[in-house]
């Protein structure tokens, strides 16, 4: 497995991580614990160093999971961990954002207990909050690296402005925003300002949430709790009128012998050689599919080929819920 260094941050990686939320949460009822246990240590076993895991994710039972998994390969591999919600505790629901300091700091010791460390390799805020000045949070997480508790600092969909003023106080390691070859949005403002700041890019969601992989189509039915019934992006009628991105990928994954999965991450790999994807899995053979597009080169021709046919398709539908995109403040 490749390395790539985040930015100009000295953390250095696997050139794709592993997301491991899908283990958990999001993606219907939560997997076997023993086997993702299982998935996670192949990983290791392959080359993987870089995992991303959240508070919120389940909530907590991932960061549980993913502490158990990796205790025997800690000092190896690079653990990415969240805070910034508020959780009810009898609910355990998400209740509403929360970065203020107090909060930032009783986040890091759970956390540090859940995930079995002593230290929390890259804490991420994981969704802007409006109501707390990014100074104050940059701040608070400057103090808890200062402490020996956090090695680095990363945000989550964060704009421009709050990228900058938050890196005048901490210097940004990451940023982890969603990112493919059907949501290039960071394009046009953010990716310009991580290169000019020396700050990494951690692209969630490189498959396009399952789709980009071709084995979904309109008549692919989720499990009641996949959050993708709620994405207007996966509407029937949406994944239908999007099958134009999956048919541009399956022909050049035909040409380079490969599936579209990998030309979905080998693309994202080559925009920035400071990207480093991190594709879900709860599958040993999915995982080793992913892993596989890391030795997969596209050249500048088919970078282009493929930009000047994404260029005439239009993406139906929108990567979030209402409900979820409350969340998103840029």
């Amino acid at each position: 497995m490749h390395t790539r260094e985040l930015g100009k941050s000295s953390l250095e990686v696997s050139a794709i991580g592993l997301g491991c939320m899908g283990m958990s949460f999001g993606y219907g009822p939560p997997k076997d614990k023993q086997e993702m246990i299982g998935v996670i240590r192949a990983a290791v076993d392959r080359g993987v160093t870089f995992f991303d895991t959240a508070e919120v994710y389940g909530p907590f039972i991932n960061e549980e999971l993913v502490g158990e998994a990796l205790a025997p390969f800690r000092r190896q591999v690079v653990i990415a961990t969240k805070f910034g919600f508020d959780i009810d505790p009898q609910t355990r629901r998400q209740i509403g954002l929360n970065s203020r300091p107090d909060h930032i700091r009783q986040v890091a010791e759970a956390s540090l207990r859940r995930l079995n460390t002593d230290v929390i390799d890259l804490f991420y805020q994981h969704r802007v909050d409006p109501a707390v000045p990014i100074e104050d949070v940059a701040g608070a997480v400057k103090d808890l690296i200062v402490q020996g508790k956090v090695k680095h600092f990363g945000l989550s969909e964060a704009g421009v402005n709050v990228i900058r003023r938050a890196h005048a106080v901490q210097p940004v390691t990451a940023l982890q925003s969603e990112y493919s070859i059907w949501w290039r949005e960071p394009e046009g403002e953010i990716l310009p300002v991580l290169g000019e700041l020396g700050i990494g890019f951690v692209p969630f969601s490189p498959l396009g949430k399952g789709y980009l992989t071709g084995k979904i189509d309109e008549s692919t039915s989720f499990d009641a709790t996949d959050f993708r019934n709620t994405v207007p992006r996966f509407a029937p009628d949406a994944r239908k009128a999007n099958r134009a991105v999956v048919v541009l990928l399956e022909s050049m994954a035909q040409r380079k012998k490969a599936t579209p999965a990998q030309i979905a991450l080998a693309w994202v790999l080559a925009q920035k050689p400071w990207m480093v994807p991190i594709p879900g899995t709860t599958k040993l053979h999915r995982l080793d599919e992913n892993l596989q597009a890391a030795d997969l080169e596209l050249s500048s021709a088919d970078l282009q080929e493929i930009d000047a046919a994404a260029s005439h398709i239009h993406v139906t539908g929108a990567r979030y819920s209402e409900g979820a995109q409350r969340w998103i403040n840029r």
